[in-house]
């Protein structure tokens, strides 16, 4: 894969087709690899990008707190160093949020969010998942989260394969453990689950979610997809939470995609890139504007 120089480091990126620009962003603990079987299905007419956050896949493992604010501050360099404009965003788990950061904080470069099982608000432990409480609390616990993440890989090894409905072959988990052979290496893994907004912490978190909320809200002009799915291992965004998005998100389309776990692009990449091509065709999103060529 290509890489460009990124402040410190480097980030690595896949890249197919030519036109109007589309940036797909992974989340924990996966890579660009997920969208693999995705891009083909957009890139008939548009740029398609995916690119390894900073500390995951191929791209360098920088001296960084691996926080949200250094992802962000990472990928803006990325943009930058592309010179993307008129982008439009797709975004799972917690590339998701990155991709709505990045359109709150520059929305005269995005034309469009589309978006799957990703943090759409702060939450309470409360209105956590009952399933996920004990080992979500052991993640953020200090030496037990290390325990689990560093040095036993349960990111990897147990929470991938446990979110994709119909299992990933043995190729698809080694290429997914690959850039994570030592317990250092998997720092980023570890500093995710810790970033969830719970209880009003992280602060500072919390508050960029609270901005980019404010953003989705306010802007109608900006198309939106949210892809949904049936029930399935591990899925976020159903019942109340899907209710929740019609009502506060401006502009947003809903496309059902059929039945999943939480990484859906490995159950459904086929039906995730057919929406996202009829929707971004419905608004002449795979046309490039003059910035976005």
């Amino acid at each position: 894969m290509p890489a460009v120089d990124v402040l410190d480091s480097s980030m690595a990126y896949r890249e197919a087709g030519t036109g109007a620009p589309f940036v797909f962003l992974h989340g924990n603990p996966t890579s660009s690899h997920l969208w693999r079987n995705v891009l083909p299905g957009v890139a008939e007419r548009a740029r398609c990008l995916a690119p390894d956050l900073i500390g995951m896949g191929d791209s360098g493992k920088p001296d960084s707190g691996y926080r949200f604010t250094d992802h962000a501050r990472y990928l803006d360099a990325w943009f930058d160093a592309l010179d993307l404009h008129d982008v439009v965003l797709v975004g799972h788990d917690w590339g998701g949020a990155l991709a709505f950061d990045w359109a709150a904080r520059h929305p005269g470069r995005t034309r469009g969010v589309a978006f799957l099982e990703t943090i759409m608000r702060p939450m309470s432990w409360s209105e956590f998942p009952a399933s996920a409480q004990q080992i979500f609390r052991a993640f953020r616990t200090p030496g037990a989260g290390e325990q689990l993440v560093l040095e036993e890989n349960v990111f990897i090894e147990q929470a991938l394969p446990a979110g994709v409905a119909g299992g990933l072959s043995d190729a698809d988990l080694a290429a997914y453990r690959r850039p994570y052979p030592t317990p250092e290496s998997r720092r980023p893994l570890l500093e995710w689950p810790r970033a969830m907004p719970l209880d009003g912490e992280p602060a500072d978190v919390v508050a960029r979610i609270e901005e980019y909320g404010r953003w989705l809200a306010a802007t109608p002009e900006v198309p939106k997809l949210l892809l949904a799915f049936d029930p399935g291992p591990g899925i976020m965004i159903a019942g109340p939470v899907l209710e929740w998005c019609r009502t506060a998100v401006a502009a947003l389309e809903v496309a059902e995609c059929g039945p999943a776990g939480h990484h859906a692009p490995e159950d459904q990449p086929d039906r995730i890139a057919a929406a996202l091509a009829s929707w971004a065709d419905r608004h002449g999103l795979r046309t490039p504007t003059a910035a976005g060529r």
